[in-house]
């Protein structure tokens, strides 16, 4: 029987990215206004928004090392989900910054590393036809508007304070939508077939990898100000929960549409172009966002360049990943989502807390400056061979 014999779970892998994504709309435009509604500070706001991706330092290498070896890589991500859902429980008895930095840190643990994992998953049921990946992970992409929209109205209505009621629905929604997923028909046998030539560590090791992940890193600490402190700007200059809400699903609508078109665009631009252009737009994304914020048009028009700086930029990513490491696949991607995602995380949350203190331009400034900083990066970084 042919390994690709199996008919695409299209719809069941979707609904995973959906669910997943839908608590990331619930929680990047709104999680630093329920902080707020709490009476943090924009420092503690940060150092809260840092655990969470302090996390994804840790978890998804070891989960990823793990189902690499052993195989049950949908047994590893059902468990995690279930256990994220488990933990975040603790939210409603919070009391103080310690105690919410803990729970934070036990759910996010395992909620942030079973998405590298189910990437793999993914990738391994598009055996042939990686090209479509873009088209199944669109559907994380109308998760997050669906609950942005769907919230921003809803904190109009009801307080902020609802929102980890709503999250907690959301992360039992994911661990469901697990169950309906197996590992694909290639997992078994790469595991029995592929050579484990070439270390992960040298592979890591290597020039161009390493100029790659420098460029990831730096694109998502140019993000932290966004990510922690953008729902805050737009509050402090009049705009409601509604309109915030709207602008954060502009946003990735147009990362959807960059997701519909993406084999087409790859097939003409090519990858290495379209993710110089991501860094690019970045920094004057971040730049401009400050400096433009009382300009609604120029917001829109802004929020339409995350379909370049996200979408673009992690689709190529994901695929690089797969390319850099093919015989390490769960460790490469749990390490590209530990590192970006996790220490640019973590950098950009902290470094935009302090600042913001400061001045909100400033922060934003420093967020590009950190986007041209990964674009110089990636000049001089060599894609991998098709």
């Amino acid at each position: 029987m042919s390994v690709n014999a199996r008919p695409l779970p299209y719809w069941r892998l979707s609904g995973f990215y959906f669910f997943y994504f839908a608590v990331l709309g619930a929680l990047v435009p709104f999680w630093s206004l329920y902080l707020k509604h709490l009476d943090y500070s924009a420092t503690e706001i940060g150092s809260i928004t840092a655990a969470l991706a302090a996390s994804r330092i840790i978890a998804p290498n070891l989960w990823g090392w793990l189902a690499d070896i052993s195989g049950q890589r949908m047994r590893i991500i059902r468990w995690g989900s279930f256990l994220a859902a488990l933990f975040f429980v603790g939210i409603f008895w919070v009391q103080g910054m310690r105690s919410m930095l803990w729970v934070v840190l036990a759910y996010s643990f395992f909620w942030n590393a079973v998405l590298a994992q189910f990437e793999v998953v993914t990738l391994n049921h598009l055996q042939g036809q990686t090209e479509r990946y873009s088209q199944v992970r669109l559907w994380g992409s109308v998760g997050f508007i669906v609950t942005v929209v769907g919230l921003g109205a809803l904190f109009d209505w009801l307080s902020i304070a609802t929102l980890p009621a709503a999250m907690l629905v959301l992360l039992l929604a994911i661990w469901l939508s697990s169950l309906s997923v197996s590992d694909s028909n290639t997992e078994a046998l790469q595991l029995h077939t592929k050579p484990r030539a070439g270390g992960f560590i040298k592979q890591l090791l290597r020039r161009p990898v390493i100029l790659f992940f420098l460029a990831s890193l730096c694109l998502q600490v140019s993000h932290g100000a966004y990510y922690t402190f953008f729902s805050v700007l737009l509050a402090e200059h009049g705009y409601s929960a509604a309109l915030t809400g709207g602008l954060w699903a502009l946003g990735v609508l147009a990362e959807i549409v960059l997701f519909i078109k993406m084999p087409a665009l790859l097939q003409r631009f090519g990858a290495r172009l379209l993710y110089l252009l991501a860094l690019a737009a970045a920094a004057l994304r971040w730049l401009a966002t400050p400096l433009l914020v009382d300009s609604l048009l120029a917001l829109l028009l802004l929020q339409c360049l995350h379909a370049l700086t996200f979408g673009a930029a992690h689709a190529v990513s994901v695929e690089w990943v797969r390319a850099y490491f093919p015989h390490h696949h769960g460790q490469g991607q749990a390490f590209y989502t530990a590192f970006s995602f996790g220490v640019g995380g973590v950098l950009g949350a902290v470094l935009s807390g302090l600042l913001w203190e400061l001045s909100p331009l400033l922060c934003f400034a420093v967020a590009a400056a950190a986007a041209l900083l990964g674009l110089c990066a990636a000049v001089f970084a060599t894609p991998p061979a098709d």
